[in-house]
């Protein structure tokens, strides 16, 4: 369908216009059901109103965001294969961005107007792998060449264990507050009438507040990767190349470059040759500037695709039974160094992200707070069942965060919920668990059906 639109058209720069919108929509969607979970429990537990909690939760996603780094969001973008993580200037990035993005989008408004707390993150991951399998069918590769499978793996493991952490450690929170403290009214449902006690609220704000940052530093990075490939279509010279890097960074970057070529060639791919080649040019190229902007504007993209073509081989290097312990390792330091050139986001971009999660709460969070508080358990939510979950969920999102490691704050807070509601004794509603379950279950191969199918079509069959 695509395949006719001549690279660099006005047409293309309209497809990409409207990817970048449809990436900031689907981050308004991820306010409907991730940013929603940080804000029920002060919500429903009457210890702030909703619009001060969401302004709270917003102020404390956005400084999670700006102070999060972006690891997560280049771990997740690094799914794709490297003809999409290029400036997406060309037909086969454009069909990919338009899948990818409407395919996480449709699951998560779906999912949404159901009440169903499902993860971003998982609709997101499951876009990614949908495109990146169809696009390695397509030009026939094999799937271990096409998909870069170790790090699908590593990111399916997070996403796996941190919601069984979140009911078992949250369950076990909950258990020894119950045990050590005597106010009994941390542990009753709470009324509009009746708010908490000063205490008991300072505590479910400070969790609330922990969680927002936590997310913030997480998922709301997950977006940002992927609003940096659509302006990079768009304006593929201003924002290729890292302007960040410093005079010093250089000479390791070229470094590494000249360092990568022989690893390559000894324990690459198919696709050793191309990166051999890219290598040198990006040594030549970067040799003896003074900055990133000293790169003429003409040569930024084609610079960029050469680094991301250099990283991929690397990483199969580092995955290669061949290579020794020390060579892996010297494969991973090298793609580490190498993707300081392309990896970053500017400030505005990360504020962007704060915005559009905080305004997708503030219009949609009612669906999932009811859920969380109600549907959850058999019993409402207790100001200490809210705090165990949140506090528990603020220290598995934040150090998944800083690691680099996309989790599910959907899945953490409702599991950290459910396990408070198994500690209480009140038990849970199997119905509403097994939905949560099953779009656990479902969103992966869900989204990855629904994205490879979009790529096909767009790409023309």
């Amino acid at each position: 369908m695509f395949t006719a639109i001549a690279p660099s058209s006005p047409i293309a720069s309209a497809v990409l216009v409207f990817c970048f919108l449809l990436v900031l929509a689907f981050e308004f969607s991820n306010g409907f059901h991730d940013t929603a979970n940080a804000v029920a429990t002060v919500i429903y537990t009457h210890s702030l109103k909703p619009v001060p909690a969401v302004l709270l939760s917003g102020m404390m996603n956005f400084l999670g965001v700006v102070l999060g780094g972006v690891a997560v969001a280049f771990t997740l973008v690094e799914l794709l294969p490297p003809d999409v993580l290029t400036p997406p200037n060309g037909n086969p990035a454009i069909a990919m961005l338009l899948a990818l993005f409407l395919a996480a989008l449709i699951w998560n408004v779906a999912t949404w107007w159901l009440g169903i707390p499902c993860s971003s993150s998982h609709a997101i991951i499951g876009s990614l792998l949908g495109v990146a399998i169809v696009n390695s069918i397509t030009a026939s590769r094999g799937l271990g060449q096409g998909v870069d499978w170790s790090q699908v793996w590593a990111v399916l493991r997070a996403l796996f264990i941190s919601p069984l952490l979140g009911f078992f450690l949250a369950g076990l929170l909950f258990r020894i507050l119950n045990a050590v403290i005597a106010d009994r009214t941390l542990f009753e449902p709470t009324a509009e009438s009746r708010p908490p006690p000063g205490w008991v609220r300072g505590l479910l704000i400070l969790t609330c507040s922990g969680v927002s940052f936590a997310h913030g530093s997480n998922d709301g990075q997950k977006s940002i990767g992927l609003i940096m490939l659509t302006i990079i279509g768009i304006m593929p010279a201003a924002f290729s190349l890292n302007p960040e890097v410093s005079a010093g960074r250089l000479p390791g970057i070229v470094q590494a470059a000249d360092q990568a070529a022989p690893l390559m060639q000894s324990f690459g791919d198919d696709e050793k040759g191309l990166a051999v080649t890219d290598a040198k040019q990006v040594s030549q190229r970067l040799r003896g500037i003074r900055a990133m902007t000293d790169v003429p504007d003409a040569e930024r993209p084609g610079l960029r695709d050469a680094v991301y073509h250099v990283n991929a081989e690397l990483k199969t290097v580092s995955e290669s039974k061949a290579a020794s312990a020390s060579e892996k390792a010297t494969a991973k330091r090298l793609h580490d160094t190498l993707h300081g050139a392309v990896e970053y986001a500017p400030i505005w971009v990360r504020m962007l992200s704060a915005v559009c999660l905080g305004l997708g709460t503030m219009i949609g969070y009612k669906r999932i707070v009811t859920t969380i508080g109600e549907r959850i358990g058999k019993k409402h939510l207790t100001p200490a069942q809210g705090a165990s979950a949140e506090l528990v969920g603020g220290v598995l999102i934040g150090t998944a965060g800083f690691s680099g490691l996309p989790v599910s704050t959907t899945h953490i807070i409702s599991s950290g919920v459910a396990g408070t509601m198994a500690g209480s004794g009140a038990g849970v509603q199997k119905r509403v668990i097994w939905q949560i379950v099953i779009a656990w279950v479902a969103t992966l191969p869900a989204t990855m059906v629904l994205s490879g199918g979009l790529f096909w079509l767009f790409a023309g069959g």
